[in-house]
């Protein structure tokens, strides 16, 4: 096995949370196609439904199934869960993808503009909820389910350092620099139980509507180019599999991780140092 196209998922179950658009949809559908059990997890089922449709019934594909969540509700995440172990006979991998980002601030109808002080405080509130709250809570119904396999994935997905520190995106900046240190804290309290945790990024901004207006035009500005979904296939992939046994509290950049790339190559080029680090003293 030379790329990550090659690695296989056979027997292994995961959820992937905002599965029904964007990156969620684009990494499901990859774990789909290389033998995994996947539950499409999103608010819109229909749309879950549709990429579930695109992803299975053919050769080599592994089950896939959408099922409605609302990350934001605990019994919504215990329903998930509890609903994957008992169709698929087991969990291994949770990727927390689901999440708000500026638009949801943006088009808020107490919004006067992206600045903190005249942003919509419910619209504000409720990015931190989903990202933040709603990535705990799917965690904690999981990891329980993962210990007890003694071997299992969380792979959080965040975003660059540059975006959680950007002018006017505060709700979400914020949201994804929480989430860094959840996946710090969380990898170390899975020490040992053959349980990682690690974060996943695109590396730049992606096409999808996630994107706001205002980023779309300045992305324009700049000649920037959005990346697409797919850069994230091959790290997610990586992290998935056995071959990653050993990796956890790391953070991966997809947009590095060519596609002409051998494994080992493409490791290297995508480990990013954390954008937390942990002083010599406490």
């Amino acid at each position: 096995m030379t790329r990550a196209s090659e690695i296989r998922l056979d027997k292994r179950v995961a959820i992937v949370t905002g599965a029904g658009n964007g990156i969620g949809r684009c990494m499901a559908q990859a774990m789909v196609r290389a033998g995994c059990d996947v539950v499409f997890a999103d608010l819109d089922v229909g749309a879950a439904g549709t990429a579930v449709a695109e992803a299975a019934f053919k050769p080599g594909a592994g089950k896939a199934i959408a099922m409605p969540c609302d990350i934001t509700r605990m019994s919504d995440c215990e329903r998930t869960v509890n609903e994957t172990v008992r169709l698929f006979g087991a969990l291994h991998i949770l990727v927390n993808n689901a999440g708000k980002g500026p638009t949801h601030v943006e088009a808020a109808p107490k919004t006067k503009s992206l600045k903190f002080w005249e942003a919509d405080p419910e619209a504000w509130s409720k990015v931190i909820e989903t990202n933040v709250v709603g990535t705990f809570f799917m965690s904690r119904c999981a990891a329980p389910h993962l210990l007890r396999n003694k071997w299992g994935r969380l792979v959080n997905v965040t975003t660059s350092l540059s975006t959680m520190q950007r002018k006017e995106n505060s709700p979400y900046g914020v949201s994804k620099t929480a989430i860094e240190a959840e996946t710090l804290i969380w990898a170390q309290d899975l020490a040992g139980s053959g349980v990682t945790c690690n974060s996943l990024i695109p590396g730049g901004a992606v096409n999808t509507n996630f994107v706001s207006a205002e980023g779309r035009s300045d992305a324009a500005l700049r000649g920037r180019v959005l990346l697409e979904p797919e850069v994230m296939i091959a790290p997610m992939l990586w992290l998935a599999s056995n071959l990653a046994d050993d990796i956890t509290g790391r953070r991966y950049v997809g947009k590095l991780w060519l596609p002409d790339m051998n494994i080992e190559d493409g490791v290297r080029a995508a480990l990013e140092a954390p954008v937390l680090l942990k002083p010599d003293r406490d």
